[in-house]
């Protein structure tokens, strides 16, 4: 009787695990769409606050003074976005949206920077023992850039019980690399209201 009982149970334990892992349904979305479970941080944010800042920057007087005084658009390279905020943020992400932005918009010219920079330099120092000369990539002649794009992902935090509020701010800045003068500011707020 006590075996029958343990069999009894252990079956109907199966069987709730079996009807609860069956349970997940998986729907595939656009890329695009807003979907926003916990509150944190997510691929539309990274996505909105990157095309709107773009959009500053490529509007702001700074461009149309370099044109007019070189004749040509101006070369620009995408430097760190630290991280400051509460939570992780993975700020290669919202880099990449950025120079997607400005080459889409084609009033900039993007040069690679950090890693994959360094990546290029080492393809190119190997091409100089294993190349040929006519195909062989020559080192000096990389394009400058006359800009860098820096800046911060920074939040705060209220939660009272089961309620909190959550702000990010992107503050990003381009200076000229010659000069050190800041040409352009710009900022992206984001507020979010998450009840449990």
């Amino acid at each position: 009787m006590k075996k029958s009982i343990i069999t009894l149970v252990a079956a109907a334990f199966s069987l709730s695990i079996i009807t609860t892992s069956c349970s997940r349904k998986i729907t595939r979305v656009a890329t695009d769409t807003t979907i926003d479970l916990s509150g944190r941080w997510n691929d539309t944010d990274s996505r909105l606050a990157a095309e709107e800042l773009s959009e500053e920057i490529l509007t702001g007087d700074w461009i149309t003074d370099f044109v007019q005084k070189n004749g040509k658009k101006p070369v620009m390279i995408v430097g760190l976005v630290r991280n400051k905020s509460h939570e992780h943020i993975e700020s290669e992400t919202f880099i990449k949206d950025i120079e997607k932005a400005l080459i889409q918009k084609q009033k900039a010219r993007v040069v690679q920077g950090g890693k994959m920079r360094e990546e290029l330099r080492a393809e190119r120092a190997d091409q100089q023992n294993n190349s040929s000369v006519s195909t062989m990539k020559k080192f000096g002649l990389e394009t400058g850039a006359d800009y860098m794009l820096q800046g911060n992902i920074n939040s705060i935090v209220d939660a009272h019980k089961r309620e909190k509020v959550v702000y990010y701010q992107i503050d990003l800045e381009l200076t000229h690399l010659q000069t050190n003068e800041k040409v352009w500011i710009g900022d992206k707020k984001i507020k979010k209201f998450v009840k449990n």
